[in-house]
């Protein structure tokens, strides 16, 4: 068993679905003779070559049609949308026909797609190489929204994403790319999708949080922890569709739950699993729920970038906020 990292894991959940499946094909920019800008598709061209491995013009709307097309018709295609900010002009073909085909055609035909997207800030790059924008497709009916935290669950997620017979947006923490590495079996073993993984236990509050924050998020509850503070942590995993009942029963325990999450705070997801608990907690909840979310900004340049984002602090101030509310 490696110790690999988080980006490593991706390529070998991928190699893996290759071999075993002749109909799972990569394309995206650069993704082939360079191994793709992160480099998540290092070596596939060379071991199942360039027909599978399909470098594809700058189009990012031809990559999301081709794709759609490809899984039509019987194929499981993996499009790369190279950043998070790049994905905009696929949202047609993605909302308007991926998400739509079993509903379309009553179930005869489906669309067996995933779509990577590097996703959010931290690496020292521009705004439209740091945004995150999940928000946008937890909103549409017919996708499944799925964002790995470490190695291990972003091997596994992504093999599950790939099996799954609908269309998958895959997103992937650039910050934790190569963070740092987990001990992950090429076992073929898949994930759970729909499930909410429970981190850490903890008696006084849940902290519900996805993707790179989950890093922030386990350090915040060791300083509590310090304080005498028992913080359970729940990584969402799959955004959607939403494992509430896992997130309920924690709250039943703890009375009191602060998320933490990258996005704009209007209308990022934790304001529906925050609506969630108003409407199926509300007698669980000791003290109002608390957001720690970036700003209602475009994430500035890399001098203020990690000043957007959550940190340890912020969200040790937002758990002695909700203790002290009740």
């Amino acid at each position: 068993m490696a110790q690999i990292t988080l980006i490593e894991a991706l390529t070998m959940a991928m190699a893996h679905e290759m071999a075993k499946d002749p109909s799972v094909v990569v394309l995206g920019e650069d993704v082939g003779i360079n191994g793709g800008v992160f480099r998540a598709t290092a070596g596939l061209s060379e071991k199942f070559g360039p027909v599978r491995v399909l470098d594809t013009p700058l189009d990012e709307t031809t990559i999301a049609g081709v794709a759609v097309g490809m899984a039509a018709q019987g194929m499981k295609p993996i499009a790369e949308a190279q950043f998070d900010g790049f994905v905009y002009p696929m949202v047609d073909h993605i909302v308007c026909h991926a998400a739509r085909f079993r509903t379309r055609t009553r179930g005869r035909l489906t669309c067996p797609m995933v779509l990577r997207i590097p996703w959010g800030g931290g690496i020292r790059a521009p705004e439209h190489h740091s945004e995150a924008n999940e928000s946008i497709f937890t909103n549409v009916p017919g996708l499944r929204v799925v964002m790995p935290s470490s190695p291990s669950r972003a091997y596994g997620l992504l093999l599950a994403a790939i099996r799954d017979p609908d269309p998958v947006i895959f997103f992937e923490p650039k910050r934790i790319y190569r963070q740092y590495k987990e001990e992950v079996a090429d076992d073929g073993e898949a994930l759970p999708l729909d499930v909410c993984f429970v981190l850490r236990d903890g008696s006084d509050v849940t902290l519900v949080t996805w993707g790179a924050q989950v890093k922030e998020t386990l350090e915040a509850a060791d300083a509590l922890a310090k304080e005498g503070i028992s913080a359970e942590v729940i990584d969402v995993a799959t955004l959607k569709p939403l494992d509430f009942d896992t997130i309920h029963e924690s709250v039943k325990k703890t009375g009191r739950c602060v998320i933490v999450h990258e996005a704009p705070r209007t209308a990022g997801f934790g304001a529906e699993v925050s609506a969630r608990l108003a409407e199926h907690a509300m007698y669980d909840l000791v003290a109002p729920v608390e957001r720690v979310t970036g700003y209602d900004t475009h994430i500035p340049l890399f001098r203020l970038e990690m000043k957007y984002l959550p940190s340890v602090e912020r969200i040790v101030a937002a758990v002695r906020r909700t203790l002290a509310a009740s």
